[in-house]
């Protein structure tokens, strides 16, 4: 059993207790509340590992809801650069799990800065780049890392498959080119689900079927206004979820992007605008959307943005607006949420997993630090032993 005590424990779904706890048994959040009882737990005094919370806050684990972290590895250039394959604008196909490298210093870093779970998979080369994978950070069997996969199917418009595709002489070369190639492959996949023979799957075609049953959203890359508005009117016309990615200038019709009901994942921020349409990327569009009434969460979009710095990027859309609590939110509950994996992370409540931070201030700050992460029950990251041992060493 692992007890988090005496903290301040933000629950993201409930009360903030001043004097909390934690409890945690076999990987799942036991209990949560405030002033502990030691003497309901005596007998098992001996099988009990605190953590003395005192003058920290409790998070549960960070959330990335959008990146690419094991697939565009650090230090590995080509090698380890799977992100994407450039080859075929359509290719619903691809699996993140088969590119995810449980090796890639990125998981190590995000799991320090306190970011238990994230969203992984294709960029955004092809109009249909495969399917994402929800995963925790530590592990070295990717298989044990899951969480949920497929989570998603990526899709993208505007820039990047233009100038994949446009610079070689294929379609698609126009927007008009990338809004075709997705409506004839929702609609083949539309017929392949009506007229499907278990006895003869087709490959390419069983990936559409989570997505039209609703089970997992298109995961659109969209940073224009016109961009964001097609993404959404092709969700409608077929019937599917959503996801806005990047959403950089949703701020800019952001009525109409709460009158979809698409939730959006804003980001990266801090980054610069090399592209035309990200000229009005800007820390303040998470808490214009957030107060229209969308659901939000942000993202460093890594590696560009580097994962550790996701809470930082939470900070600066406070600074332009969100709130405290909102911007906390935006990387833990509704994060979990948007990924559709709130069953079991995202929050501190009983029977979910028991996935933790403890920082020694507010995570939104520069000079914050993250003491431990903790991964289905389990101390993954101890600062104060590490510090230890670095300077025994």
């Amino acid at each position: 059993m692992l007890l988090v005590n005496h903290g301040t424990v933000y629950t993201m779904e409930g009360p903030i207790y001043r004097d909390g706890y934690v409890l945690c048994e076999e990987g799942r959040i036991l209990d949560v509340g405030e002033h502990f009882a030691d003497s309901s737990y005596a007998c098992q005094k001996d099988q009990l590992r605190e953590i003395d919370a005192a003058g920290c806050m409790v998070l549960p684990g960070l959330i990335e809801a959008h990146c690419h972290v094991g697939i565009t590895e650090e230090q590995k250039g080509m090698e380890g650069d799977d992100c994407n394959e450039t080859t075929d604008p359509v290719t619903p196909q691809l699996r993140a799990i088969d590119a995810i490298n449980p090796m890639d210093a990125a998981l190590k870093n995000a799991m320090e800065a306190g970011i238990t779970g994230l969203m992984v998979g294709p960029g955004s080369a092809n109009v249909v780049g495969g399917q994402f994978a929800f995963v925790k950070t530590y592990g070295r069997c990717l298989d044990e890392m899951i969480v949920k996969a497929p989570a998603a199917m990526k899709v993208a418009f505007g820039e990047n498959p233009k100038k994949n595709y446009g610079s070689q002489g294929n379609m698609p070369s126009t927007r008009m080119g990338i809004a075709a190639l997705l409506r004839e492959q929702l609609t083949k996949a539309v017929s392949y689900a009506r007229n499907r023979d278990p006895e003869n799957p087709d490959f390419l075609m069983e990936p559409w079927l989570p997505v039209l049953s609703g089970e997992i959203p298109l995961k659109a890359h969209v940073h224009r206004t016109d961009d964001i508005l097609t993404a959404i009117r092709i969700g409608k016309e077929f019937g599917v979820k959503v996801t806005l990615d990047h959403c950089s200038e949703g701020h800019l019709i952001q009525k109409e992007v709460a009158e979809s009901g698409y939730p959006a994942i804003v980001g990266p921020a801090m980054t610069s605008r090399n592209k035309i349409e990200v000229r009005y990327v800007d820390f303040k569009t998470p808490g214009e959307l957030r107060h229209a009434g969308v659901t939000v969460a942000i993202t460093t979009d890594h590696p560009v943005t580097l994962i550790q710095y996701l809470p930082i990027c939470a900070g600066m859309a406070v600074k332009k607006g969100m709130s405290f609590l909102e911007a906390l939110e935006a990387i833990t509950i509704d994060a979990a949420r948007i990924c559709q994996v709130d069953h079991r992370v995202g929050s501190i409540r009983p029977g979910k997993d028991a996935d933790l931070a403890v920082f020694n201030g507010n995570p939104l700050e520069v000079f914050t630090e993250n003491l431990y992460t903790v991964i289905n029950g389990k101390v993954v990251w101890d600062k104060k032993a590490r510090d230890k041992s670095v300077k025994l060493g």
